[in-house]
């Protein structure tokens, strides 16, 4: 049998590295265990400090599946664009790392680093750019890999990004080494994430029908006045609250709910919260 957690009791000066020590010096503890004891109110850590700790021991037990972002909210470049229609799609994304496509989605030929692009900006060379020579090598990693192994993996290839695929082969998604980290410490917020907060942008046409990013901390009201609609705010500030709600719990990413006649789809979330959404009018 498991000893109790030790006491937390007694002065400040005791760290929790030696009172951990200590608890382990019985039978091992399981991870339930573990984080039960991290998140003790006497224990002398701040919120965030748990919440990391926590995410730590959460992040080798999840599966790239669960947080990966999936095929249909993949930004990609096809190799055939020219130089301003792939500038385009940087400028708009915000992004720095980009898999670039033959035929479908199904072939990734490798990723293109908005930097080694870039370069070629306002030269005589931009219409003339050997895209598949910019290309770096593509890193693919099954659904089932575990967050702690990819992120060992990106720290010895010194990549930043993997396409997952499915047991079929096919592309199932992929994920950044920021969504990794992010498992642990929380949201990281770059630059173009500080731009979109609390923002609507217009994504052009998914399946022919307009598509928009908004995100989850954008007020009801503030939807409402911009699509012109009446979804209810009685019981809930937040789009994002209110797609928990018709859900009734927190989705994962590219699960989506229908309701008030658009459809709702979950872009990035964690396991605390919503943050960005896609979302589209019912036709």
């Amino acid at each position: 049998m498991n000893e109790k957690p030790p006491s937390t009791s007694g002065t400040g000066s005791t760290g929790l590295i030696a009172r951990l020590k200590r608890a382990f010096k019985g039978d091992p503890w399981s991870r339930e265990e573990i984080h039960d004891f991290i998140q003790q109110s006497e224990i002398d850590l701040d919120a965030e400090e748990k919440s990391m700790l926590s995410g730590v021991l959460e992040v080798s037990e999840t599966q790239v599946r669960d947080v990966m972002v999936p095929r249909s909210h993949m930004v990609v470049i096809d190799i055939d664009e020219d130089f301003e229609e792939i500038l385009a799609t940087i400028i708009q994304s915000g992004h720095s790392r980009f898999p670039v496509i033959g035929e479908d989605r199904d072939e990734v030929l490798g990723v293109l680093l908005a930097k080694d692009l870039l370069r070629y900006f306002g030269s005589e060379e931009a219409d003339d750019v050997p895209l598949r020579k910019l290309l770096r090598p593509v890193s693919v990693i099954p659904e089932s890999k575990r967050l702690n192994a990819l992120l060992k993996e990106f720290r010895d290839s010194h990549n930043h990004m993997a396409i997952v695929v499915d047991e079929y082969g096919g592309v199932a998604g992929l994920l950044t080494i920021e969504d990794v980290l992010e498992e642990i410490v929380g949201d990281i917020d770059d630059e173009h994430d500080r731009e979109e907060v609390a923002f609507i942008r217009p994504e052009g046409e998914r399946d022919g029908t307009p598509s928009f990013a908004v995100r989850a901390l954008t007020r009801i009201e503030d939807f409402n006045e911009f699509f012109e609609c009446e979804l209810g705010d009685e019981e809930y500030d937040t789009i994002g609250g209110l797609v928990m709600h018709e859900l009734g719990r927190l989705p994962r990413r590219g699960e989506s709910v229908d309701f008030g006649g658009f459809r709702f789809a979950v872009v990035k979330a964690d396991k605390r919260r919503i943050d960005s959404l896609q979302v589209q009018r019912n036709s």
